[in-house]
């Protein structure tokens, strides 16, 4: 099976955007993050993004930018922790690349999040673990499941370049 485009998915601090890096390295391509590219093109964090415009005005701008990846090759996408959980974005992605769900437990991403605001959904914890139960039946729609813990970034491009030469 030949694939020219992956994207990875999962909650946030699963470590799409490290592991993206890392796959694209080996594998000779390029990598794009979904949330940086929303910065750049609105000039302003994630976080003030949230709270000056809100979700629906960020989800909108997120489903843009999935788009404009939609022609590329060659690439590794890391998106955000909800892109896959919108089903116009997760019927794009599937159709367009092979999606790959980073399933890293909770209690990594409540050791990985900093408390700095910067990760606008994780500022309460039981709300958190709620959005991280809902969005698991999402991410279960991709074509690969990999289940992280305490693998680094290099093991886990490794085991998908493994399984993507098979």
């Amino acid at each position: 099976m030949t694939h020219d485009k992956i994207y990875l998915v999962g909650f946030m601090a699963a470590g799409k955007t490290t592991v993206a890096q890392a796959l694209a390295t080996r594998l000779g391509w390029r990598a794009e993050d979904i949330d940086s590219l929303i910065e750049a093109r609105e000039r302003r964090p994630v976080s003030e993004i949230f709270a000056r415009a809100g979700e629906p005005y960020f989800r909108a701008v997120e489903r843009e930018i999935v788009k404009v990846l939609l022609p590329m090759r060659h690439v590794v996408v890391a998106t955000g922790g909800g892109t896959f959980c919108e089903a116009d974005n997760r019927g794009a992605i599937n159709l367009d690349g092979f999606s790959i769900w980073l399933d890293v437990p909770i209690e990594v991403v409540l050791s990985r999040i900093p408390a700095d605001g910067r990760r606008p959904l994780a500022a309460d914890r039981a709300q958190m673990e709620r959005l991280f139960a809902v969005r698991r039946a999402a991410y279960a729609l991709a074509h690969l499941r990999i289940e992280v813990g305490a693998a680094t970034a290099e093991e886990i491009a490794e085991q998908i370049s493994d399984h993507l030469r098979t």
